[in-house]
C-alpha cells in the first residue's frame, strides 16, 4: 500500500461537550474539516472523495444521511461522492480502508476521511445503551446495566480462567493512559486529578460497574471528530513539491488487516477454546497487517496505538500484537515496557481512557496520531525517534477488528 499517503488531519479538543456550547453534529464536522483544510494547506476543490465514519447517529441525534452534512461544509463539496461507514466503534477505521481503496484504485487521488460521534447530549445511563447496539440484542448482555463493562468484564473472566489475571495490572494500564493523557492537549482528561487509590481495587476511590471492571478502566464517553486526507503518489509528491515539503512530512499507510468475527461475545470464546489465544482473529488482523506492510512482526514498530476502550481490552492486545506470549501480558506491564518511554509504547496519546472515545472518530484519530508521531509533530506525547506505528481498532466485543500500519513517508 506505499502509493497511499496521509498528508496531515485535525481533531477536535475531546474535552468539550458540544451541545453545551449549542451546537450539533454538523457543527462538529464542518469545524473539523476547516481545521483539516487549514493544518494541511489543502485548498477545499483538490477533494474528490470523502469518507464519514460514525456509530449511531440517529440515536445520539436523530440524524443520519451524514454523507449529506459533508456536502454542505462547503461549496466546493457539493456533488461530490460521500457516505458514511457503519462498525461500531471500529466506523473510522472502515472510512480509512475504504477510501485507501480508491485510492489505490486510481479513481481518485484525494480522499477526505472524517470520523464523527456525538455522545454528551444525553445522560450517562441513555449513552449507555444507546451503545448496546454493538451487541446483539436480546441474545446477550441482558439484564446487566451497562453492557460493555459487563461484556468486557465478561473479556477479563475468560483470561482469569485459561490464565489468571491480577487488577493490579489493568490498574497500572489504566494509569499509563491517564498519565500520557496529560501530555495531548486535545485529551478528555488532561485536568483530571486522582487520589492515591484511584489505581487499585479501592471501592472509594475507583468503584466497580460492572463485575471487576472500575471506573478507571473505562474509556470515556466523548464528543468529538477527526480528519485525515488520503492522497495518492503522485499528488503527494506535487504536493510536497509546492510546499517546500520532504518525504519525511508526510506519512504511508503501508498495510492493513480487517477481520468479523461472529457477533456473540459467547461465541467467540467458545470458537477459541483451544487457540493459544483468546481471540485468534484480532492475532489474525495484526498478522495481516504486518505481511501486508512487509515487516516481521512487533519489533518492527516504534509505537502502537490500541483500543482500551477498558483496561481489559489492552490487555488483550498486549499478548495478540505478540509484545509477549499469551496470557503473559502482565509480563510488559511490570517491565514498563508499553510506557511511552519504554520497549513498545502504547497509547502515548492517552488512549480511548485518558484522550477519549468519540465512537466514529477513534480509528480515524488514532491514524492521525500515528501519522502525527511518524513525522515527529506529535508535541508533547512524541515518542523518540518515531518512524513506524501500529494501530488497532476494534467494534463491539472485537467482532469487527482492524488493524494499520503506518510509517514515515521518507
Amino acid at each position: 500500500m506505499s502509493g497511499v499517503f496521509i498528508l496531515g488531519g485535525a481533531q477536535t479538543d475531546f474535552s468539550r461537550n458540544f451541545s453545551r456550547e449549542g451546537k450539533s453534529i454538523f457543527d462538529m464536522m464542518s469545524e473539523t474539516v476547516e481545521s483539516g483544510l487549514d493544518s494541511t494547506g489543502l485548498d477545499a476543490k483538490e477533494i474528490e472523495t470523502a469518507h464519514v465514519g460514525n456509530f449511531v447517529a440517529e440515536l445520539f441525534c436523530d440524524q443520519g444521511q451524514l454523507g449529506g452534512f459533508f456536502a454542505a461544509i462547503r461549496p466546493e463539496f457539493n456533488g461530490l461522492p460521500a457516505g458514511r461507514h457503519e462498525a461500531a466503534c471500529a466506523s473510522g477505521s472502515l472510512a480509512l480502508l475504504a477510501a485507501s481503496a480508491e485510492i489505490e484504485a486510481g479513481r481518485y487521488d484525494v480522499a477526505c476521511v472524517l470520523g464523527v460521534e456525538m455522545m454528551r447530549n444525553v445522560p450517562g445511563e441513555m449513552a449507555a445503551r444507546h451503545l448496546g447496539a454493538a451487541c446483539w440484542r436480546g441474545r446477550e448482555a441482558e439484564n446487566v446495566r451497562y453492557v460493555w463493562p459487563a461484556m468486557f468484564n465478561s473479556l477479563m473472566d475468560e483470561y482469569d480462567r485459561r490464565y489468571g489475571i491480577d487488577y493490579r495490572h489493568l490498574g497500572e494500564i489504566a494509569r499509563i493512559n491517564y498519565e500520557n493523557a496529560r501530555s495531548n492537549p486535545n485529551a478528555h482528561t488532561r485536568k483530571w486529578t486522582f487520589g492515591n487509590n484511584a489505581f487499585t481495587a479501592d471501592d472509594d476511590e475507583n468503584p466497580v460497574i460492572e463485575g471487576r471492571i472500575r471506573r478507571q478502566d473505562c474509556g470515556q464517553v466523548t464528543d468529538g471528530a477527526a480528519v485525515v486526507f488520503l492522497a495518492s503518489r503522485r499528488f503527494a509528491e506535487e504536493f510536497s513539491r509546492k510546499r517546500g515539503l520532504s518525504a519525511d512530512d508526510l506519512s504511508t499507510l503501508d498495510g492493513f488487516g480487517h477481520r468479523t468475527a461472529t457477533m456473540r461475545l459467547e461465541d467467540k470464546l467458545s470458537d477459541s477454546r483451544d487457540s493459544d489465544y483468546v481471540f485468534p482473529h484480532v492475532r489474525g488482523a495484526i498478522t495481516d497487517a504486518f505481511r501486508r506492510s512487509d515487516i516481521g512482526g512487533v519489533d518492527d514498530l516504534d509505537l502502537i496505538e490500541v483500543h482500551d476502550c477498558f483496561s481489559m481490552t489492552e490487555y488483550m492486545t498486549i499478548d495478540h500484537f505478540g509484545i509477549t506470549a499469551p496470557g503473559e501480558s502482565f509480563k510488559a506491564v511490570e517491565a514498563g515496557a508499553i510506557r511511552k518511554t519504554g520497549r513498545i509504547p502504547i497509547n502515548p496519546s492517552g488512549g480511548l481512557i485518558g484522550l477519549g472515545h468519540p465512537v466514529g472518530a477513534t480509528g480515524v484519530r488514532m491514524a492521525l496520531d500515528a501519522h502525527k508521531q511518524v513525522t515527529g509533530t506529535a508535541g508533547g506525547y512524541q515518542v523518540d525517534d518515531a518512524r513506524r506505528a501500529a494501530t488497532l481498532n476494534i467494534g463491539g466485543s472485537a467482532t469487527t477488528t482492524v488493524c494499520t500500519v503506518i510509517s514515515r513517508g521518507g
